[in-house]
């Protein structure tokens, strides 16, 4: 077995609260700065990073901080768990359990993205479609509500109903100070297959059977998830963990994985590269900034190459403006920012595909299925047919709007088609709903119920003016 990484720590004998003192003793500070807010102000977080796209307005309540709380607790080889603080990045839970040649269930694709915030604000990755989301691998969680307690919630204690309500609740129910997760074993390295279609229908058809089998050509699939070049180049890439490997690529500088899925049939790469396979170049999105030239990649290297800086870069235009300044000097339209994941059911993922190739220029298009682990467990806030494979779709884009077209009327059209076709969105970009129909959509009674219970003085933010009012 490996050596415990450093920053990890062992698993204390004197049980405090939690039974790890130093994080304790964060909990106690926090609540101190929480008391010293008048009771009837609102409060936030006070982060220096994240990975949401939403508008937001210039923050004007007090904010809590909770950059202090960034350690992987305990990782625990023999029960597969891990007990994690809530601002932990991926990148660090990664490098702590692969260590212990380990992996949380499901790890979003992107570095920065913290535990907690994949748990309140969901998350999906190509393990989805046997492992769920996050927050379906959570055990405990230890929280800090509006009214000011930390309660431990689980899934049947007294707190069960502010676990399930927890996740798609953006921090508006509370923050996650500490969570205990389920672990899964890895091997070294990952077999990658590039399957390639010309036709949407079977396209889909072959996805839906790759998942529901969990196989292809008598091989294992532990990893499923496709790109979409165009309406007559779709890939699926299987996955498979394996023990050896001929050769290994490395994307993480010079070469870019997205490119990498139509010019190979298969690939290998190591296990901690697979998981990241998509933060070197976020996705395709740093063809925006111009790095994907070989001659910047050299100059920039592999420090620069990463989702956090292309973050940065977004946070500054959209304070800035610089883009659409530059759009008016050159005489073109206005450009609508599209950045969206939707699911909707598999069978229904040929019409939406259709609709979005025939509505909105954007390419590529990622996709993903997802499935509900548990028939028995609901996830109030974002509830999905546990008997039903969904199919995520991501695109990152903006396209022009036409002489006339208001800003929004994309997003608007994508809201309004997933709605009909018994999809959901994620709510970490721009969203438009009215009002009563994102309550209608997002389980107003359910959210209401909890709220009541764990912040009833209103003290964080409305789930509805924090995602859509951009409060």
């Amino acid at each position: 077995m490996a050596s415990k990484p450093e920053g990890v720590a062992e698993r204390p004998t004197d049980e405090g609260a939690s039974g790890f003192p130093e994080h304790d003793a964060r909990v106690a500070a926090l609540r101190r700065q929480l008391a010293e807010i008048p009771a009837h102000g609102q409060v936030r977080l006070a982060k220096r990073t994240s990975n949401l796209f939403r508008s937001r307005a210039a923050a004007k309540t007090p904010g809590l901080d909770v950059s202090g709380f960034t350690h992987v607790l305990h990782v625990d080889p023999e029960t597969l768990t891990a007990e994690v603080e809530g601002m932990v990045t991926y990148e660090a839970l990664v490098d702590a359990t692969l260590a212990h040649g380990l992996m949380p269930l499901v790890v979003p694709q992107l570095k920065t993205i913290t535990l907690g915030g994949a748990v309140t604000g969901l998350g999906i990755e190509s393990s989805s479609f046997r492992n769920g989301l996050p927050h379906e691998s959570v055990l405990e969680m230890e929280l800090l509500t509006g009214d000011g307690r930390v309660v431990v919630a689980r899934q049947d204690n007294e707190h069960g109903e502010l676990f399930h309500a927890f996740p798609n609740s953006y921090g508006t129910l509370g923050y996650a100070l500490r969570l205990r997760i389920r672990l899964e074993p890895v091997k070294p390295f990952v077999k990658l297959r590039h399957v390639r279609h010309h036709d949407p229908r079977e396209y889909f058809e072959d996805l839906g059977e790759t998942c529901r089998t969990r196989s292809r050509d008598g091989e294992q699939v532990d990893f499923v998830d496709g790109t979409v070049f165009g309406a007559d180049e779709l890939y699926l890439t299987l996955g498979t963990f394996v023990d050896e490997a001929p050769a290994t690529s490395d994307y993480t500088w010079l070469d870019i994985y997205y490119r990498s899925i139509q010019q190979r049939e298969t690939d290998h790469l190591t296990t901690r590269d697979y998981l990241w396979r998509w933060d070197t170049d976020w996705f395709w999105c740093s063809r925006a900034f111009g790095v994907q030239n070989r001659f910047a990649r050299r100059l920039l290297g592999r420090r620069l190459l990463r989702s956090s800086v292309y973050w940065k870069v977004v946070a500054l235009e959209r304070r800035f403006g610089v883009a659409a300044k530059i759009l008016r000097l050159r005489g073109l339209p206005p450009e609508e920012t599209i950045v969206q994941d939707i699911e909707v059911p598999l069978d229904r993922a040929g019409e939406f595909l259709a609709f979005f190739q025939r509505e909105i220029p954007i390419s590529p298009v990622w996709i993903c299925p997802v499935q509900q682990t548990s028939r028995e467990v609901r996830w109030p806030l974002y509830e999905l047919d546990p008997d039903a494979l969904y199919v995520n779709f991501g695109f990152w884009s903006a396209v022009p709007l036409e002489p006339g077209e208001r800003d929004g009327v994309h997003n608007r059209l994508i809201e309004q088609t997933v709605s009909d076709l018994g999809g959901r969105k994620s709510l970490y970009s721009d969203s438009f709903y009215a009002e009563d129909v994102f309550w209608r959509l997002y389980n107003g009674p359910a959210y209401r119920a909890v709220k009541r219970l764990y912040d009833p003085n209103a003290r964080l933010l409305d789930l509805y003016d924090k995602c859509v009012r951009g409060r």
